[in-house]
């Protein structure tokens, strides 16, 4: 279960303890560092001083100037601000990364190492400390000194060649998919590399790419290519290896029906009226179905274009069919699911006073994941990190912003 009530009133989560240097920005990156936090790790997110992380300013909307993105992307997190082009700046990042567990770090290839951040100094001065590299394409191979974006991965591995309508022209996804899912490996990658650390006592360079990411996606529709030499093709709504698997109109809205074999194929043939489609050669399996996708999927619509969504829905569910309304945004976050779920939460913040915000997918029942913290505002806790990792005085403090070191 979530909550936004505060750490102490909450069972431990399962990373409490674990200490996170988050040096990333904009999406992979951040939400590897925030899945981090959910499952109780603490993470010190930091930014150059001005502008800090570029989802600051990639709005509307904003929420007291605060950008609704990076609200979404930050959460259980501190933020740092230091300038790292000054050698100061350096010097002070030279002394933090030591006190993690963790760092997190989506700079273009060998920017560390530029810094003097290379393996050798991990080795010798931070020798049990997770370094997870997030990169567009891998720190080798012919496309390694480019950076990464969503948009032209999604392009380039093949992902956009399999949206949008049949006949029409590729099409994206919705939201940043090959960050999001690259985020998610990361934060696996670094949980697996922690527990080896556990047998070996040495911590380790994890990487993980956009384009390694993106390519993985593919999953089935890959396969399928690699096995038959065939390319893939768009399909609209509905499945490649599948039918009826697609989205159909009914009389108030459309629905998504995922018919998964043949005995939920009868028994749709059945609650429809036509027990027969069951026994007809075009139809009886599943692969029959995809050679004959176009009558299929025709005799469904027939059937649910003068009924109600809520009558399809309740009567195929009842039956053990796959079915659900194709919601709006708004739709899916209002439902009551969602709401019991806890995947939409209430978080308190020091300039806004109060957002809502989408609650974790992770589920812990004895280590619970929280939602502990407000997304941090730029160098909102600058002086109490200094203070608690580097033991900086307020001296000392003062003499750094005052150079612009720190902000």
């Amino acid at each position: 279960m979530t909550s936004t009530t505060s750490q102490n009133q909450l069972p431990e989560g399962a990373l409490s303890g674990f200490k996170v240097l988050d040096l990333s920005r904009v999406l992979a990156g951040p939400w590897c560092g925030m899945l981090l936090g959910d499952l109780g790790a603490e993470v010190v997110k930091v930014e150059s001083p001005g502008s800090g992380d570029d989802t600051r300013g990639w709005g509307p909307p904003f929420l007291e100037g605060e950008s609704a993105y990076f609200l979404g992307a930050n959460r259980n997190k501190t933020g740092l601000s230091i300038h790292f082009g000054s050698a100061e700046g350096k010097a002070l990042l030279a002394k933090l990364i030591p006190q993690f567990d963790v760092v997190v770090e989506n700079y273009k290839n060998g920017t560390l190492e530029k810094w003097g951040f290379d393996s050798q100094w991990f080795e010798t001065h931070a020798p049990k400390v997770v370094r997870c590299s997030i990169t567009g394409y891998g720190t080798y191979g012919p496309l390694s000194h480019l950076p990464g974006y969503d948009f032209i991965l999604q392009a380039e591995s093949g992902l956009m060649s399999i949206c949008g309508e049949e006949g029409g022209v590729p099409s994206k996804y919705g939201v940043a998919i090959v960050d999001l899912a690259t985020g998610m490996m990361a934060c696996n990658a670094v949980q697996a590399a922690l527990l080896a650390r556990y047998r070996t006592g040495k911590g380790q360079h994890v990487e993980v790419s956009l384009f390694d990411t993106s390519t993985a996606l593919l999953a089935n529709v890959g396969s399928s290519h690699l096995a038959t030499g065939r390319d893939a093709r768009r399909f609209g709504n509905g499945h490649p290896t599948i039918v009826p698997y697609t989205t159909f109109p009914a009389a108030d809205k459309m629905i998504a029906l995922a018919v998964g074999n043949d005995g939920q194929f009868a028994k749709l043939a059945e609650v429809l009226g036509h027990p027969e489609w069951a026994q007809d050669e075009r139809f009886r399996t599943n692969t029959a179905r995809v050679q004959h996708r176009d009558i299929v999927d025709g005799l469904v619509a027939e059937s649910f274009k003068t009924m109600q969504s809520k009558d399809i829905i309740t009567t195929l569910r009842k039956n053990g069919i796959p079915v659900g309304a194709v919601n709006t945004v708004a739709e899916a976050l209002s439902s009551e699911h969602a709401q019991v779920k806890e995947m939409v939460v209430d978080i308190a913040h020091e300039k806004i006073g109060s957002f809502k915000s989408l609650g974790t997918p992770l589920k812990m029942h004895q280590t619970p994941t929280s939602v502990r913290s407000a997304p941090p505002m730029l160098g909102q806790h600058t002086d109490e990190i200094l203070k608690k990792y580097l033991q900086l005085s307020d001296t000392e403090l003062s003499e750094l912003r005052a150079k612009n070191i720190i902000q």
